[in-house]
């Protein structure tokens, strides 16, 4: 059973890993030159939007695995990982606050960015945005430091633990 925990945990993580790198690295494609001509700038940023939407859904979903992983561990193998359930409790409360937060706060903005009803509004807008995309981009750098410092640890060989509580059942 540890063997196939320890897959469930390193495959999450590495999954969550990557997707807030895509973000980062995969996500500016969206903003080529090419697609602002199709889609125009406003229509880029849509897509743009829904992309990351979805990116905080694999983020929830991610979070919620890690954790329903670490309490599998602690209860079939003995491991105790209080360090980890930590980074993880904070990089999931940090993906819920993007979420639920700031991503609705930042569409908003967009909206009035582009389709706001005077000149001043649509630039406030676009400062007001601009400066928490960045603060935006600044939490998800360091959710992806948090992620690959988790995805090393889970993916460690395995160090004696006391066996857990199930295990005491099925002997």
């Amino acid at each position: 059973m540890s063997g196939f925990l320890r897959f469930i945990g390193i495959l999450n993580a590495a999954v969550w890993c990557g997707s807030a790198i895509f973000l980062v690295v995969g996500l500016p494609a969206v903003f080529s030159a090419e697609l602002k001509q199709l889609l125009t700038p406003a229509g880029v940023g849509f897509a743009a939007e829904a992309i990351v939407a979805r990116f905080f859904v694999v983020q929830y979903w991610c979070g919620v695995i890690a954790l329903a992983h670490l309490a599998a561990e602690w209860l079939y193998v003995g491991r105790s990982r209080s360090l980890d359930a930590g980074l993880v409790v904070v990089m999931l409360a940090i993906a819920l606050a993007g979420g639920l937060w700031l991503q609705p706060k930042m569409q908003r903005l967009h909206k009035l960015h582009y389709f706001g009803q005077t000149a001043e509004q649509r630039e406030l807008a676009g400062k007001t945005f601009g400066a928490w995309h960045g603060a935006s981009e600044s939490a998800n750098l360091l959710v992806i430091a948090g992620l690959i410092a988790y995805l090393w640890r889970v993916s460690r060989p395995e160090e004696y633990s006391p066996p857990g509580i199930f295990s005491k059942i099925r002997s």
